[in-house]
């Protein structure tokens, strides 16, 4: 991970750079401004109502007492998108645009999860996979600590599902 964040740090700036200077080479400064300042503040407009529309889903979600998922995943690529657009270049501007469109979005959601789970079948080669059961990280398809059967990651929510050792009641001091 380190190294895929270290090199979009050093290629992203170098290609919108190049980028920059392309543009501006070919239609002149003044123009590739307008057209910076055009994409920005239709982005954000944009970002704003997108962003708005999602909560307003999020809470009609939230009331009919379904999991806001696809709203959840809306809301962080608008957030995404609109980090994207506050970084200066055309590439990063035509992303975060493109992230605010709701079917751009659609098709996102429909390639995330495969993608993340080929990322996850991926890193679990080598790995032990820890689980999370009541607040204690363990290894996965363990009881006692062993060696994990399956190597996968289980997350309990809610109250754990221990048995609890009968509270006694204090002697009535009547």
């Amino acid at each position: 991970m380190v190294p895929v964040l270290a090199l979009a740090f050093l290629v992203v700036p170098v290609a919108e750079l190049a980028v920059l200077i392309a543009v501006g080479s070919h239609i002149g400064f003044l123009n590739t401004f307008a057209l910076l300042l055009a994409l920005s503040v239709t982005g954000a407009w944009l970002a704003r109502r997108e962003g708005l529309g999602a909560w307003r889903r999020l809470q009609a979600a939230l009331v009919e007492g379904r999991m806001p998922t696809v709203e959840v995943a809306d809301g962080a690529m608008i957030l995404l998108a609109g980090a994207l657009l506050l970084t200066p270049g055309f590439l990063t501007d035509v992303l975060g645009v493109l992230l605010l469109l709701p079917p751009v979005r659609a098709v996102v959601r429909r390639w995330l999860p495969a993608l993340l789970a080929r990322r996850m079948a991926a890193g679990r080669r080598g790995r032990t996979r820890l689980g999370v059961v009541d607040g204690r990280s363990r290894p996965s398809g363990t009881e006692g600590g062993g060696p994990p059967s399956q190597p996968r990651t289980t997350v309990a929510w809610g109250a754990p599902e221990v048995e609890q050792p009968p509270r006694s009641t204090p002697p009535s001091s009547n």
